[in-house]
């Protein structure tokens, strides 16, 4: 695990908008991973002016609420549609998002997990973290071995994402989410967090025990997985000063 921890969100999206850039490049085909909410926001804007070529990627989103519409205003269709796909020169037909609507919701979370395997895996998967420490809509409890499937969102949940709502009573109470043995199966994890109100889900994530009761503790056995981190988010992490020194005498050729 290598946490990065930058002095803004924007320094440490930055890293992240390299780290994307550089895999298209140096793999035109490659398969993404993306999330949703208001931490990749200030990602998919810089990735749009960086006026990259993504005529061959794949991407795979993490979630969708169930019943909502995919044209609706709260759905996740929506959100990338807006922030992202219509940015960009992606083939509509390269581009996959769980089904909130579908009739038969475990044979659509079957299918969402072939087409990934379909695809040859996901290359790089961009994950946020909950103040409870879910990943995707993996909530506290979930298992680690978990695969796509329905979740019932927790009442913290709902709470933080009432703001998208209108109010806490309009936000659903399920979805439909990769599970955490789906995401730990992608090549490269990149999780951002910002802000004082994730620092001690991060410090659960990365330097304390294993478990299901913070979710993003399961990345600490993933083979590669990078923490961008503001300053604030970063505030609780007992090796804070190493994860510095460390990033800043990386050997060149480490460099991203």
């Amino acid at each position: 695990m290598e946490i990065i921890i930058q002095p803004t969100a924007e320094a440490a999206t930055s890293i992240a908008a390299r780290m994307i850039a550089g895999l298209l490049e140096e793999k035109p085909a490659a398969v993404l991973g993306l999330a949703t909410g208001s931490t990749p926001l200030k990602l998919y804007g810089q990735l749009t002016r960086m006026e990259l070529d993504w005529s061959g990627a794949t991407t795979f989103n993490l979630d969708e609420y169930v019943g909502v519409p995919p044209d609706h205003p709260t759905s996740y269709h929506h959100f990338m549609r807006e922030h992202l796909f219509r940015h960009v020169n992606l083939a509509p037909e390269r581009i996959h998002l769980p089904d909130g609507l579908a009739p038969d919701i475990p044979s659509c979370c079957r299918r969402y997990e072939a087409e990934i395997r379909a695809a040859g895996g996901i290359d790089l998967q961009v994950l946020g973290i909950g103040t409870d420490g879910h990943i995707g809509f993996n909530e506290p409890t979930s298992s680690l071995a978990s695969r796509t499937r329905i979740k019932t969102l927790t009442p913290q949940t709902r709470r933080d994402n009432a703001r998208f709502f209108g109010s806490e009573e309009q936000v659903p109470h399920h979805v439909i989410t990769m599970g955490i043995g789906t995401i730990m199966d992608a090549r490269h994890c990149v999780l951002l967090a910002f802000g004082e109100k994730k620092a001690r889900a991060i410090a659960q994530a990365a330097e304390g025990p294993i478990t299901a009761m913070n979710p993003a503790s399961a990345l600490q056995q993933h083979p590669r997985v990078t923490f961008l981190l503001d300053e604030p988010a970063a505030s609780e992490l007992k090796l804070k000063d190493y994860y510095r020194w460390a990033y800043e005498n990386k050997p060149a050729w480490q460099a991203i």
